[in-house]
């Protein structure tokens, strides 16, 4: 049996909203020791136990089940309340209850349009923007709209220019540190997206999205100007950039600007930087751009089939 420790000097600081560590249940008596060990740290400390559900943080408002132990079960000590899982303190019981959400993976706001569910009401409350098509977030500088402040301020390094992430193998710099984890991908071959139908697999989470539709031929966003039909909504409005000029993309080193990111790095590569990050794995040929590398691939192939066909025939002739 695991017990908890607790100092029985002072009194409960809470005593309207706690209870003992046991109870009596008719004729069953419900120990502490059923629910897991707490070490507390050093000085007074005590075990406080909520008995009413917190309106706005509490699962059981929205769920109507229980609390696990985990969840329920605050350390409180005269730095706060600290989770036993991970140490982390906070200065109120509310705010310790939504963290234990992270180690019991409870998600108990749920949307009402498709099976989304969150652990925290303002991730709820931003994913029905998808739905209503709400963007609430403008760039002051283009005519760009997000749902999510974050991904506005991610914009936003795009007139900047500013890039402070950096690959340590290369030298590759970059607005955010969720694209360096995907440009790291070259360097280490992951591919962590899988396709269930094929045995296609991708760095990108887009390419994967990109390839599915060809197992289903599906292309539900069309170009009201041309009639262009693509797999998804981002690739759309990179393709309206066509009709309106649009070019977003500002180099920071001279004059030049580009309707897409991937093309505005290659120009930063190829004129600035001197980077040549695609590599031949035949001859060590290096260039900046991906498509002159597949050329340059293709050479060694129809290399190859050429030497395999004098080789057949030399052998023939011998014969």
């Amino acid at each position: 049996m695991m017990s908890f420790f607790v100092n029985t000097d002072k009194k409960m600081d809470e005593p309207s909203t706690s209870t003992t560590t046991s109870r009596q249940s008719g004729n069953e008596t419900t120990s502490s020791e059923d629910r897991g060990t707490f070490h507390l740290p050093d000085g007074d400390t005590s075990i406080v136990k909520s008995t009413a559900p917190d309106k706005e943080t509490s699962p059981q408002a929205h769920t109507g089940h229980k609390d696990t132990p985990k969840a329920q079960d605050v350390i409180k000590s005269p730095n706060g309340h600290v989770c036993g899982e991970c140490g982390y303190r906070a200065a109120h019981r509310a705010h310790l209850v939504v963290h234990m959400r992270k180690h019991t993976g409870e998600r108990p706001f749920k949307c009402d349009q498709c099976d989304y569910s969150a652990a925290y009401k303002g991730s709820l409350n931003q994913h029905k923007l998808r739905h209503t098509g709400e963007k609430p977030f403008k760039c002051d500088q283009c005519d760009y709209s997000a749902t999510q402040k974050g991904t506005l301020d991610l914009h936003k390094v795009t007139h900047t220019g500013d890039k402070p992430h950096m690959c340590w193998m290369c030298g590759h710099r970059t607005a955010n540190r969720s694209h360096l984890i995907i440009h790291l991908r070259k360097h280490t071959g992951e591919k962590p997206y899988k396709c269930d139908q094929c045995d296609y697999s991708t760095a990108q989470k887009a390419s994967l999205d990109k390839h599915l539709f060809k197992h289903n031929g599906e292309k539900p966003y069309m170009c009201g100007e041309c009639g262009y039909r693509t797999i998804n909504k981002s690739m759309l409005s990179v393709h309206m950039r066509k009709h309106t000029g649009e070019r977003p993309y500002k180099c920071d080193k001279c004059d030049y600007s580009a309707a897409r990111k991937s093309t505005l790095e290659q120009h930063d590569m190829a004129k600035h930087t001197g980077e040549k990050p695609y590599v031949c794995g035949e001859c060590g040929y290096r260039t900046p751009k991906k498509s002159k590398l597949t050329a340059h691939m293709k050479r060694h192939r129809c290399d190859k089939k050429s030497a395999a066909s004098t080789t057949a025939d030399s052998s023939h002739q011998s014969n």
